[in-house]
C-alpha cells in the first residue's frame, strides 16, 4: 500500500502522514529528507544556490523513486504537484490524499518557521494565497481523497483518513496489525 500526501507548506503532511503509518503500522518517509540526503545539504540552501527550477529536477527525481518504490506513507513537498510527471506518477502509484488549508490556517501554523524557502517573504500570507491559487487546483487533479484539515486534531484527521480508506477499499480495520516501525528506515540511493 502506498499513501500520499499533498498540500500547501504548512498543511501537516509530515505530521499527519507520520501518525497515520503509525496507525496502520506502515512505513513512513518525507519526501523533502530525502531531496535533503541527496543534495547533502538543507533545501534552502539548494534553493538560494541553484534556484527553484533545479529543485524541481531534484524533486521529480526522488518522487519518481519513491512513487515507484516505497511501500508505505508519503509526505511530499507543497510543490510536488507542479510538473505534470509528478502529477501523474503519484496519482497512478498510490492513493493521493489532499489535506486541504486555507491560506490562512497555514499562515497560523508557519508564521514562524524560517525553514520554508518559498515563505521567506515580505508578506507571507499573501505568497500562501498566490500559491493557493496556483496549486489547488493541481492538487485537487491528483487526489483521491481530500481531506479540509481546519482545526481540528491530529488524531482527529487521521481517524477521518482511515475512515476515508476503508469506505474506499483501500484499508480493512481488520489488517494484522503491525509494529511501529514494520520495516528499516528508507535509505535514499546516492546523488542528486
Amino acid at each position: 500500500m502506498r499513501i500520499i500526501f499533498v498540500g500547501l507548506p504548512g498543511s501537516g503532511k509530515t505530521t499527519i502522514g507520520r501518525q497515520l503509518a503509525r496507525r496502520l503500522g506502515l512505513p513512513f518517509v518525507d519526501s523533502d529528507h530525502v531531496i535533503e540526503y541527496r543534495l547533502g545539504c538543507a533545501i534552502r540552501e539548494f534553493f538560494a544556490r541553484e534556484g527553484e527550477d533545479r529543485f524541481r529536477d531534484v524533486e521529480q527525481q526522488v518522487l519518481d523513486d519513491l512513487s515507484r518504490t516505497h511501500q508505505g506513507v508519503i509526505a511530499t513537498g507543497g510543490g510536488a504537484v507542479l510538473r505534470e510527471v509528478n502529477r501523474q506518477h503519484l496519482h497512478e502509484r498510490g492513493q493521493v490524499i489532499y489535506l486541504r488549508s486555507t491560506p490562512e490556517d497555514v499562515f497560523r501554523r508557519v508564521r514562524h518557521d524560517h525553514a520554508r524557502p518559498l515563505l521567506q517573504v515580505d508578506d507571507p500570507l499573501k505568497r500562501l494565497q498566490d500559491l493557493y491559487d496556483i496549486r489547488d487546483p493541481l492538487y485537487r487533479e491528483v487526489a483521491h481523497f481530500v481531506i479540509e484539515t481546519g482545526r481540528p486534531s491530529v488524531a482527529t484527521l487521521v481517524n477521518m483518513i482511515v475512515m476515508q480508506l476503508e469506505l474506499a477499499g483501500h484499508w480493512t480495520a481488520n489488517a494484522p496489525a503491525m509494529d511501529a516501525d514494520p520495516a528499516p528506515p528508507f535509505t535514499p540511493a546516492a546523488g542528486p
